[in-house]
This record gives C-alpha cells, structure tokens and sequence, in this order.
C-alpha cells in the first residue's frame, strides 16, 4: 500500500530531524470513509525503523480489522480531528520546542509575523496570527478526547495543538499536507522557543 509507504519514509525523515526520537509519536491517515477505516502506528514502535507490518487498520471505533500490535495509546485523538476536521492524515511529534513551550504557556500560543506561516493551509500573509490551543495531558484517553473535541470547536482556525509536556498534533487533507504543517510548526515553534526569553 503505497499510503504506507509514504508514512514509513514520514517517520525515517521525522526522526533524523529529532522530532520523534526513541518510541515517541504517532501517525494515522484515512483509506476510506464510508465506513471509517484508518491505517495507524502500533504502540511503542521506533518511528525511525518503520516498515509497513507496523501499521494498524482500525475502524472509527478505534477496533483493529487488520494488523498484528496494540494501535497507539492516543488513537481516540487522531478520530477526533479526523472527525471534527475531515482530516485525511494526523501526525503527531515529540520535539524539544514543542515540549518547551507547551510548558511556558496555558491556554495558547500565538505566533504571527514569521514568513513561514504561509505554508498552513489557507494563509496567504506573514501578519496571521496562529492561535495554537494547548491542552493539558491525561492518561485518561477518552476524557482527553472529550476535551479535545471542546478546543477543536473554540479554535475553529488552529491548524494543529499542543499536549502539554508532551508534543504536537497537526492534520491535513492529504499526507502531503501534513506532512507540510509539521515541517512548518516545527520551524515556527523553533524559532519561537529561541527568541524567547523565559
């Protein structure tokens, strides 16, 4: 399957770039909507080593129809943006800026005036201000999820969020696409972090 392909190369790339080192991360994209079927990572797996066995199908449920392994602990996240955002691919990074600043700030983070804000969907000038919601961890999945569902509705125009202490989430419409929006908040969160004084 050539989905898995693409996402295998995704977590090689994102590793060497150090935003999903040891067993952090996850990555999921849809292959077909009526019924809702995913492929997603299998927990505890090295993003760098990834070879297709190591992805799950999983239905809108988050049930396993096909593959061996336990689908990543945060599954009921990547329904939820698929669900609330029609996301066709959710990927989610453990970068060191990503952590940082979801630990330095509470309910948001705003960043606007960076070039590279253009390369999110849909913004076409430096001077947007990107509203990333912050969201506080929990091992409890299904009232994170819960949560979730509450910060996607008050953040209509958020391109991704952050877990606190723990890392971002993006989407896109395509791999493609969000593959993009990670390179690109990375760069932005990056950036941020180092202009920052704390």
């Amino acid at each position: 399957m050539e989905i898995l392909e693409t996402l295998v190369e995704i977590g090689r790339n994102f590793y060497n770039r150090g935003w999903v080192l040891g067993t952090s991360g996850n990555f999921s994209a849809v292959i077909n909507r009526g019924p809702l079927r995913l492929v997603i990572t299998a927990s505890g797996v090295d993003k760098g080593n990834l070879v297709p066995s190591q992805f799950l199908e999983i239905d809108g449920e988050g049930e396993i129809i096909a593959g061996a392994g336990k689908p990543s602990d945060e599954t009921r996240l990547h329904l939820t943006v698929v669900r609330e955002r029609g996301a066709n691919a959710v990927l989610h990074t453990h970068s060191v800026w990503s952590t940082i600043l979801s630990i330095k700030h509470q309910e948001s983070l705003e960043i606007e005036g960076f070039e590279m804000l253009k390369g999110l969907s849909g913004i076409k000038t430096h001077e947007h201000v990107e509203r990333i919601p912050i969201i506080d961890n929990s091992q409890d999945l299904a009232a994170l999820a819960g949560r979730l569902e509450e910060v996607l509705e008050n953040y209509p125009e958020a391109h991704g969020f952050l877990l606190r202490g723990h890392g971002l989430y993006t989407w896109g419409q395509s791999l493609s696409e969000a593959r993009r929006h990670v390179e690109i908040f990375e760069f932005l969160l990056e950036a941020t972090g180092r202009t920052t004084k704390f």
